[in-house]
């Protein structure tokens, strides 16, 4: 195996397989329907080969590609290549433009003590690993859903020198409530049947469009939060609309049929496409619209939120204390205003550079608190 040259894959596959190592990867499902795993070398030179690549230039596009780590006999219906390429950066920077697409990834594996590029495919088993290009420099490393349908699981995102881990720990966090610890978890890795993560799911959305946009959660059959709305609303949707909680209410607790699992996709989007209208989107807990294009003002006798507890689910992480206006603009700090008056509601808030921070109140701290979650959604 040819040793790396970018410096900071060695350390990287090295802390991520100690992760790999007490993931509970396949938990509940039969060790034959689980990808293999690779060793720290394999790992180490797959970043290497994916971050060289981010630096190079097909005819002026940024090659945009993923990497799965996974034998051809373990796929279906994949594209195999009649002779396997090197995982040289040159040869993948040229095949870039087949694997754009989301869903497409390259399929990499040992031939011959080599690492070899075999084909490409969109299938992949329950929890391989994929390693995928998303800006020049920017690697993520993530595992692939127990199911078709599903997010990948992020387990390392790498910018040049810095390397951040997920921090599985942050899951179980009492400072957060229910609904945004739902945010911090990744697939469960339970059976068929698990419910999907509707929240997270948004997230992405929201952060996909690149507009920027605000995503208000406040708790069904509560009018309290009109108090920190601008009156009256310009687009405020009477009745409420459910049809992303319609569908979420269907979800017998089965496995999802392909119909209903587009069109919840289709419902995502079209809540999430709302919030790049200028103001803040409002939904319930329950999933249901109440407005959009909505302006944030002080609740009258609030203070103006003068502080918030920073923190990112990575390891080493830790919290520290921020004035709003030091992380963001005008969008952040409406939000961090907003949850500040309205404790038991939720921020979600996108950049157009793509940061992602959520603004919720912690009640064992007392304080209000913002959590970037960008690592998760990558």
């Amino acid at each position: 195996m040819i040793q790396p040259t970018y410096a900071a894959a060695q350390l990287a596959a090295d802390r991520i397989c100690r992760l790999l190592a007490s993931h509970p990867i396949g938990h509940g499902l039969s060790q034959q329907h689980t990808a293999a795993v690779p060793d720290g070398s394999t790992l180490a030179a797959l970043i290497d080969a994916a971050f060289w690549t981010s630096l190079r230039r097909e005819e002026g596009y940024i090659p945009r590609i993923s990497l799965a780590f996974v034998a051809p006999a373990d796929v279906r219906d994949a594209v195999c290549f009649a002779n396997s390429l090197s995982l040289e950066p040159k040869d993948l920077t040229k095949l870039a433009p087949a694997v754009e697409r989301t869903g497409l990834h390259f399929g990499v594996w040992p031939q011959e003590d080599e690492l070899r590029v075999w084909g490409i495919t969109r299938k992949l088993p329950a929890f391989s690993l994929v390693l995928e290009v998303v800006l020049p420099g920017l690697l993520v490393v993530k595992l692939s859903p127990s199911e078709e349908f599903g997010k990948f699981i992020n387990l390392a995102v790498l910018q040049g020198d810095e390397i951040k881990i997920i921090d599985r720990q942050a899951e179980v966090s009492p400072a957060y409530p229910p609904l945004l610890a739902s945010l911090f978890r990744s697939e469960s890795l339970s059976p068929t049947g698990a419910p999907v993560n509707v929240l997270l799911q948004l997230a992405v959305s929201i952060r996909t469009h690149g507009r920027g946009g605000m995503l208000l959660v406040v708790p069904t059959g509560s009018v309290a939060w009109t108090e920190s709305i601008l009156q009256p609303l310009t687009y405020s949707v009477v009745p409420a609309f459910s049809g992303l909680a319609d569908l979420i209410r269907k979800d017998s607790g089965g496995k999802p049929s392909r119909r209903w699992e587009d069109a919840l996709a289709r419902a995502v989007d079209e809540i999430a496409g709302l919030t790049a209208v200028d103001g803040a989107t409002l939904i319930t807990e329950d999933y249901e619209l109440l407005a959009f294009g909505a302006k944030i003002i002080r609740r009258k006798g609030s203070p103006q939120v003068a502080q918030v507890i920073v923190t990112e689910p990575i390891e080493g992480g830790s919290p520290h204390i921020a004035e709003p206006a030091q992380f963001g603009g005008t969008r952040h700090l409406s939000a961090a205003q907003f949850v500040h008056d309205q404790r038991d509601a939720m921020a979600l808030v996108a950049s157009q550079d793509g940061q992602f921070t959520v603004f919720a109140w912690s009640p064992s701290d007392e304080k209000l608190r913002a959590h970037r979650i960008d690592a998760l959604l990558l």
